[in-house]
């Protein structure tokens, strides 16, 4: 994987919106991280502004891919690039909609704990494989880092979606649920901010 294939900043506002948004969040939320690791995440949530990086165009209309099919392409790649690109993806496009579309996911068959569990898997999976690689040092800590900390960059995420209305986490149920799935630091807070205090008497349902 070359400089090349990450994904590119936006404009200088979008860019610069997203910097801003990004830093408080992890400031407020005491979540530690390098500076490579800011500066992709960043350029991920750039990105994703184009809805073509993140929806197939089906005979129905644009889709969001399941990310089953992200990781057949991962282990069905031809050649080690394009499992590491396949891998990116999945891990780009799980930490994206787990972050700032959380509440939509109780639509799915699938929930969130589900979308940190594979984001968490790619991206460990390309830091291992990247890690092994002399001309690509030093993407082997970044994914390695994104990977470690995957469901707490979730609840980052999730403080910038409230923050620019990107998502939808206004349901008090599924607040409540997304909490008992993950231990989510964000939705206890908000929870708390709405006069409710989670309890974990409480067992969510499984749907995967």
């Amino acid at each position: 994987m070359s400089a090349t294939t990450l994904p590119l900043i936006m404009s200088a506002t979008v860019h610069d919106y997203f910097r801003d948004q990004l830093s408080t969040s992890l400031h407020r939320q005491k979540v530690d991280v390098d500076e490579s690791t800011q500066a992709y995440l960043i350029n991920l949530l750039g990105a994703f502004t184009d809805p073509r990086q993140l929806f197939v165009e089906t005979p129905e209309g644009l889709e969001l891919r399941p990310l089953a099919f992200h990781y057949a392409d991962a282990v069905n790649a031809p050649t080690l690039e394009r499992r590491n690109l396949a891998l990116k993806k999945l891990g780009d496009v799980a930490l994206f909609i787990s972050g700032l579309f959380a509440g939509s996911l109780n639509r799915k068959l699938v929930d969130i704990d589900y979308y940190i569990a594979m984001g968490g898997m790619a991206y460990r999976d390309l830091h291992d494989l990247l890690q092994m690689r002399f001309d690509a040092p030093d993407y082997g800590p970044l994914f390695g880092e994104l990977a470690e900390k995957f469901a707490r960059l979730v609840d980052v995420l999730a403080e910038v979606s409230d923050a620019s209305n990107l998502g939808s986490h206004h349901d008090v149920l599924r607040l409540y649920e997304v909490w008992l799935r993950t231990g989510s630091e964000h939705a206890r807070r908000r929870l708390h901010r709405l006069g409710i205090v989670p309890s974990t008497n409480v067992t969510s349902r499984t749907r995967h």
